[in-house]
């Protein structure tokens, strides 16, 4: 047995440095003095602390770290310190090193970025998020380091890549909490290639039937698109060649999930999407004269093709806060079938920018001040959301806020002495008031726009200038929040209104305690103040309180709160769950102890066990029998059936995926049984690989042990696998025996 193991290792030992030498080659263009030394030394712990750890598709876990660090370089455009980052940024949260060890080695400034990749570890009670608190935590090191967030999307689309050797539920939750928090992070960050890749593979996982339906019909049309695109391209490039620039043409297909939107939103079919197609133009000019030659190629475009008036979008005078600089147009293209087609100019280094985001912003910095001004303004909008924010304050709250302000267009107004300010599409004359200053925003009675006078609400347009009209009266109040949009205004107006009202939450919660101990509680317990908090349907124990300092909730109302806890207690109710569970098996457990089986014939198996116990259908999708369900342990109603394709799915599934569980229709589930195989081979390198690939990769089956050897040439290997039926088991024999080098496949015992 020892013999085996050890063979089996240097196997795994050559593919693991193979990958290794991959990544320091595309490092070798930014290493500078000691930088491999430090590399290769992270890269030795990192493959140390995680030797003995395998991901879910049966490889060694090594290979994740060393996979981040690539998209860091390749991708992103990081160097050194990310890489090292990368390397070890798992080995705090899974193994046996200390923060402290790190900081020894690599000094604080890779400590930091690690412990901002570090997950929040303990147990989160019901009501609250630990995705949110996780998030919350990231982002408070992203203020001082933006190089946290770039790395984490790295990890994050590298575990998108190989999702799927995870669980079905795993995968709903790991899509919707990227589809919610990190594709927008990477379209603010300017990432347009890794937040593409992120919506799609998020698609792939939450709506594959969709999915695979779009990926088809690009795939049928694939070979007329690349006709037609070739005819459009050809009398642009013949007047670039004439007027002696040096340009790329790039034809391209919308991205899935770009189609999917248009076909969700307009609710049209794949066939009449209209801008289907997008064409760009990229030139290779020295930056002083990008813009010139820009609207130059623009001009050539429409020499030939009659452009769409309303969708002009100049991004090159006025650049996005990400960075992102581009002409866009929509145009008609000529013969039989006309077509509408997007075409977009810009230059060799704004491409960099689009695909890069703000990484590539390092190479151009010099240059490039308005960009950084606009960044650095979101920037400090998120540190002063983190910095205000109270302790008492909902991790989900705040996140929601900042992730408001990552998808958003922009407007671009100016003050009256020509300042433009940049603010998110949708805000009104109110944000710009406390973009300018918080007492401004704070005193702020109303405004002057291009010289009209204008209330608090007005939405602003680009290129509006305004002036803001103070009065030292003026105050804050609740009914602001209904029109602000930035995360600033927001921010700041919470602050005074939470000033204001301390002094209701006190009162209110000495009201609250004061009534409880003549109804018989003799302690208001976290536990009361949960069941209150959902009972009057508050936001969080602050917010309860307010409510019965300010009297929106009358004290006798504690009364019947009591008789219908109690009137619960004794009918054993489904919708009533005693204790703070912070698990979701013991939520199963209790349920089960409550209602024992469910007898319906096409009832929800529930739970990693797959158990019949109570639940409730959610209202607000109606699942039926055959739908792609998702349970969801609720605070107060038990367990809510969900359909995948629910509305609230990404919201539920990303910022309480701890409180989600696995739920299939009993008539869709199918008999699961262990069997052994064992495989003989000749032996080479990366069969191992090969064989987990099928397994775990294209056939879907779970591997539940496997060991592997090789004696004198010969490959043996024993695997326990995970199989629904015989026919399974046949599929899966016939698909290893066509692997390279494998001689025979049986079952064994």
């Amino acid at each position: 047995m020892q013999a085996v193991a050890t063979i089996d290792l240097e196997m795994e030992r050559l593919e693991i440095l193979k990958r290794y030498r991959k990544l320091l080659r595309a490092a070798k263009p930014y290493l500078q003095d000691n930088d491999a030394k430090l590399i290769k030394k992270a890269f030795l712990m990192s493959a140390e602390a995680h030797k003995d750890m395998r991901r879910k598709s049966g490889e060694p876990y090594i290979y994740h770290p060393i996979a981040v660090a690539q998209i860091c370089i390749e991708e992103i455009g990081l160097g050194t310190t990310s890489v090292i980052c990368a390397l070890l940024h798992d080995v705090v949260e899974d193994t046996e090193i200390e923060l402290s060890e790190i900081e020894g080695i690599y000094g604080k400034k890779v400590a930091k970025i690690i412990d901002g990749l570090t997950k929040i570890s303990g147990a989160f009670e019901m009501g609250t998020s630990q995705q949110a608190e996780n998030f919350r935590k990231m982002l408070l090191t992203l203020s001082d380091d933006i190089r946290v967030i770039l790395i984490k999307l790295a990890d994050r689309l590298h575990n998108m890549r190989t999702l799927s050797s995870m669980a079905r539920d795993k995968q709903l939750k790991i899509s919707s909490e990227t589809l919610y928090l990190y594709a927008p992070l990477a379209h603010r960050l300017g990432l347009h290639a890794i937040k593409s890749e992120l919506e799609d593979l998020c698609l792939k996982y939450t709506e594959p039937d969709v999915y695979k339906e779009i990926a088809h019909k690009l795939s049928e049309t694939k070979i007329s698109r690349e006709k037609f695109i070739q005819n459009f391209i050809r009398p642009i490039e013949k007047d670039t060649i004439k007027a002696g620039l040096k340009v790329q043409i790039k034809g391209r297909p919308k991205s899935i999930y770009s189609i999917y939107n248009k076909i969700k939103k307009n609710n049209t079919p794949f066939e009449e999407i209209y801008d289907l197609f997008a064409v760009r133009v990229i030139v290779d000019v020295p930056q002083e004269q990008e813009k010139a030659a820009c609207w130059a190629v623009y001009s050539m475009v429409t020499d030939h093709y009659t452009p769409n008036p309303d969708r002009l979008k100049d991004w090159i005078s006025n650049p996005k806060s990400n960075g992102y600089e581009s002409l866009h147009t929509t145009v008609m293209s000529s013969g039989k079938r006309g077509r509408w087609v997007e075409v977009q100019v810009r230059s060799l280094r704004m491409d960099e920018i689009a695909e890069k985001g703000f990484a590539a912003h390092w190479k151009y910095k010099g240059n490039d001040t308005r960009t950084n001004q606009a960044f650095e303004s979101w920037l400090s909008q998120i540190r002063e959301a983190l910095e205000t924010s109270d302790k008492s304050q909902s991790a989900v709250e705040l996140v929601d806020d900042i992730r408001s302000s990552l998808y958003s267009e922009e407007v671009f107004v100016y003050t009256p002495k020509g300042k433009l300010i940049v603010l998110k599409d949708g805000a009104t004359a109110l944000d710009f008031a406390f973009e300018i200053h918080t007492e401004v925003g704070a005193r702020c009675i109303g405004a002057k726009v291009n010289n009209k006078l204008v209330p608090l609400s007005y939405k602003l347009k680009t290129g509006d200038i305004i002036e803001c009209v103070t009065s030292p009266k003026q105050k804050p109040s609740e009914d602001w929040l209904r029109f602000v949009v930035t995360t600033k205004a927001k921010t700041r107006i919470k602050d005074y209104i939470k000033e204001a009202n301390k002094q209701h939450i006190v009162m209110g919660r000495d009201m609250i305690e004061h009534r409880l101990k003549i109804l018989g509680f003799n302690v208001l317990t976290l536990e009361i103040t949960n069941q209150l908090r959902a009972y009057f349907n508050a936001k969080d124990a602050n917010d309860l309180f307010y409510r019965f300092g300010k009297a929106y909730i009358n004290l006798d109302e504690l009364k019947r709160w009591k008789s219908d806890r109690e009137a619960h207690e004794r009918k054993q109710a489904a919708k009533t769950i005693q204790e703070p569970l912070t698990n979701t098996k013991n939520v199963v457990k209790e349920l089960k102890k409550l209602h024992g089986d469910r007898k319906d014939a096409d009832g929800i198996l529930i739970g990693e066990d797959m158990d019949k116990i109570d639940y409730v259908l959610a209202k607000c999708c109606n699942p039926i029998a055959g739908d792609d369900v998702f349970g969801f342990v609720t605070i107060n109603e038990g367990i809510k059936i969900h359909r995948t394709s629910c509305p609230n799915a990404t919201e539920l599934l990303s910022r309480h995926g701890e409180r989600v569980i696995k739920a299939v229709w009993a008539s869709q589930i199918e008999m699961s049984f262990v069997a052994h195989l064992i495989i003989t081979g000749t032996d080479r390198m990366g069969l191992m690989n090969d064989v987990t690939k099928v397994i775990s990769q294209e056939l879907k089956v779970n591997i539940q042990s496997l060991a592997i050897g090789v004696k004198e040439g010969i490959f043996e290997g024993k695997i326990a696998l995970i199989i629904h039926d015989t026919t399974h088991l046949e599929q899966l024999v016939n698909s290893l025996e066509r692997i390279n080098g494998v001689v025979e496949v049986v079952r064994g015992e």
